[in-house]
């Protein structure tokens, strides 16, 4: 049982409902109306705990940022595309919502054209963000904002069925989180499809991720506040993440190269199965450490860990893909593995291993039926790249499913 305070309705005046009516589809173009901002904005500030503010269906114009502080609120709307908050003449504030709170649900809306982050969750627990629609409408550009849907320092943390199109970094993104569920989401043409940073314990599943740079990326950073490890990516479709970076430049993502399906970089214990991974132009799968990713180990934390370990792939299945990688080294190596007709693996890995490691644990595990694993000899330039199937024929114990707690047990 939640033990916060029995909802109180919060329904805004009728003459705004009125207005909202005419939003219908025949007049989807109209411009957006902008008597509605003062009244969200003061019911944001007047939220009590169980509260439920409700945005109704039309499109609404705001020129700054929205922010919410109080625990055990709901924003809810009408429809991912019905309710729908644009910022395309924002003069103030960094993103469209901004909340940091706990116990906080959001559904049923649309958030466009922000400055920075569309929506941003900080330090918050028991966290639900459902039928979310984040989008940039001018399409994939460098100057849209860096994150669509963005929880970070959170706990507890539900993600189910939102749409995040055109961030210039990620579309949904978690970081430095702990326990947390990414499902049956759609991320398109963005530079990273959904990202997990720096997170403990999560489940990505039942997502469809097409058109980004990179499809799914499962990263630990240096220089943040917990690194992050556990994480399954599971009964996904991952395909044709094609779309030229666009990220901005010294950024971490700015590197992916286009034709990325799922990339771990510098995480451990990391399950890859059951997805449906295709016809990605550079690779369906890449594993690397930090010193693939242009980043300098001097301006690191001295206890960071840079290299993956416990890596499991298995039963995924991988249709085209790594027929044309993107740049000239990726495209020299496809040539000196595979000829200037063939393709690169579908399993790419940069060869790093940790020089004073003591444990048993594998890097990269692979028990995939006909996949196979290109070591790219990254410690030694990328001279000597080879096929290394037999060297990764191994198993990983299974991490468990997540399982959401408090309010959010399901």
């Amino acid at each position: 049982m939640r033990n916060w305070a029995m909802p109180r309705r919060i329904i805004i005046a009728a003459a705004i409902i009125g207005l909202a009516a005419c939003g219908q589809q025949e007049e989807a173009e109209a411009p957006a109306d902008t008597t509605y901002q003062e009244v969200l904005m003061a019911q944001l500030i007047d939220a009590k705990p169980g509260d439920v503010i409700e945005i109704p269906e039309g499109k609404f114009a705001f020129d700054r940022s929205l922010s919410l502080t109080v625990d055990g609120v709901t924003i809810r709307g009408a429809g991912i595309d019905k309710s729908i908050l644009s910022f395309k003449n924002q003069i103030a504030g960094a993103e469209g919502l901004f909340v940091t709170a706990s116990n906080f649900t959001i559904e049923d809306l649309a958030i466009e054209d922000t400055i920075g982050d569309a929506l941003k969750i900080t330090e918050g627990e028991n966290i639900i963000i459902r039928r979310v629609r984040t989008e940039w409408t001018n399409g994939p550009k460098t100057e849209n904002g860096a994150y669509g849907i963005y929880p970070v320092q959170t706990k507890n943390v539900l993600m189910e069925e939102n749409v995040a199109i055109g961030a210039s970094d990620a579309g949904i993104y978690v970081g430095q989180s702990q326990n947390v569920i990414v499902r049956n989401n759609r991320a398109e043409f963005n530079v990273a499809g959904i990202e997990i940073e720096n997170t403990f314990d999560a489940d990505v599943y039942g997502n469809v991720v097409t058109n980004n740079t990179g499809g799914i990326l499962v990263f630990n950073m240096p220089n943040l506040k917990q690194p992050g490890a556990r994480t399954r990516v599971f009964s996904n479709e991952v395909f044709g993440n094609n779309t030229k970076n666009f990220g901005h430049e010294g950024t971490p993502v700015a590197s992916i190269p286009a034709g990325s399906g799922i990339v771990i970089n510098s995480n451990d214990d990391v399950e890859i199965f059951d997805n449906y991974i295709r016809n990605n132009k550079t690779a369906s799968i890449i594993v690397v450490s930090m010193f693939s990713a242009g980043f300098d180990p001097s301006s690191t934390q001295d206890d960071f860990d840079p290299y993956p370990e416990g890596i499991f792939v298995y039963d995924n299945t991988f249709e085209g893909g790594g027929n044309n990688p993107d740049g000239l080294e990726l495209q020299a190596l496809k040539i000196a593995v595979a000829g200037p007709m063939g393709s690169l693996p579908d399993i790419f890995w940069d060869g790093y291993v940790n020089p004073e490691r003591d444990d048993a644990t594998p890097v990269l595990c692979v028990q995939n039926g006909e996949a196979e694993v290109l070591n790219i000899d990254g410690p030694n330039d990328n001279k000597n790249p080879r096929i290394a199937n037999g060297e990764h024929d191994c198993a990983l114990a299974k991490l468990p499913a997540i399982v959401l707690t408090g309010p959010l047990a399901e």
